[in-house]
């Protein structure tokens, strides 16, 4: 099969959930991509470009590549993301052909617990990163609003994911691992992620997508059962309370649903975050 007709750029590829989505649209269309970690592969790969939100202008690499899909899985310094995706929205506006999906967080419905979010429920941000994740949201939304895309992720695990990264590291040193037993989540992976969005772009999607499993778990049962099918070691779980109720930190799809075989299930994020093969083979 070719190379489809859209030029993809992917700013923050050098991260764990851009990686994922660069290596499942590589093969299918013309795709580059920023990074921002330095790395033999990335500086001597022609597709990949350095870029640091805080020390580049992002309009010039807009303008080399002249992307028709951009999809921002940046990270970094609050204010200067905000900026970058300020020029982003210009470049998006100037180019009617372009659009721009925006990997948010359910982190924009941290300030309300009561129920699992929705694609169509307001958001309420607490902390300051879902604060800063819904001012970019909502910078978009009016700037771009008919050419924008908005991803909001859940948990997201894998076996080479940060957090299973740091569950193993608890175990083998017998850590402090904090969990929230009174906390209910929804979860996904990077690769269900990534071809999620190769669907989205296929099908030229638009509108707010709930990325995330069908269904929810206890935050300090997720990481229990996680330990237990990684290893025989057991880290030390630290119980924080926030609340005396359950509570949710959970989003799930219901009015932008994607095909089944697009679903992921809690079971199979946890049977993918605990692979022994792959455990193996990134030892070595």
């Amino acid at each position: 099969m070719g190379k489809q007709k859209h030029t993809i750029l992917i700013l923050g590829a050098s991260g764990f959930i851009g990686n994922a989505i660069y290596k499942e649209l590589l093969s299918y269309f013309e795709v580059y991509a920023t990074y921002a970690t330095e790395n033999d592969f990335y500086s001597e790969n022609q597709v990949f470009r350095k870029y640091d939100v805080a020390e580049n202008d992002i309009t010039e690499i807009l303008n080399i590549v002249q992307p028709t899909v951009i999809i921002s899985a940046l990270r970094g310094d609050y204010k200067m993301q905000f900026h970058a995706h300020k020029a982003v929205a210009i470049y998006v506006r100037n180019h009617h052909h372009c659009k721009l999906l925006y990997l948010s967080s359910v982190d924009v419905f941290d300030g309300q617990y009561e129920l699992p979010s929705y694609e169509t429920n307001k958001p309420v941000a607490e902390s300051e990163y879902g604060k800063f994740k819904l001012s970019v949201e909502r910078m978009l939304l009016e700037k771009i609003p008919a050419q924008l895309v908005i991803l909001r992720l859940p948990m997201v695990l894998g076996v080479n994911s940060p957090r299973i990264v740091q569950l193993r590291q608890a175990m083998k040193y017998k850590a402090a691992f904090e969990v929230y037993p009174n906390l209910i989540i929804s979860l996904t992976t990077a690769d269900k992620i990534a071809q999620q969005i190769h669907y989205i772009i296929n099908k030229q999607l638009d509108g707010v997508f709930h990325l995330s499993s069908v269904d929810m778990v206890h935050h300090e049962d997720l990481f229990r059962e996680l330990s237990e099918k990684l290893g025989a070691e057991v880290p030390v779980f630290k119980s924080v309370f926030k609340r005396n109720d359950d509570g949710y930190l959970a989003i799930l799809p219901k009015y932008n649903k994607l095909p089944k075989e697009y679903n992921i299930t809690v079971s199979e994020v946890i049977e993918a975050s605990t692979l022994k093969d792959e455990i193996f083979t990134l030892k070595n």
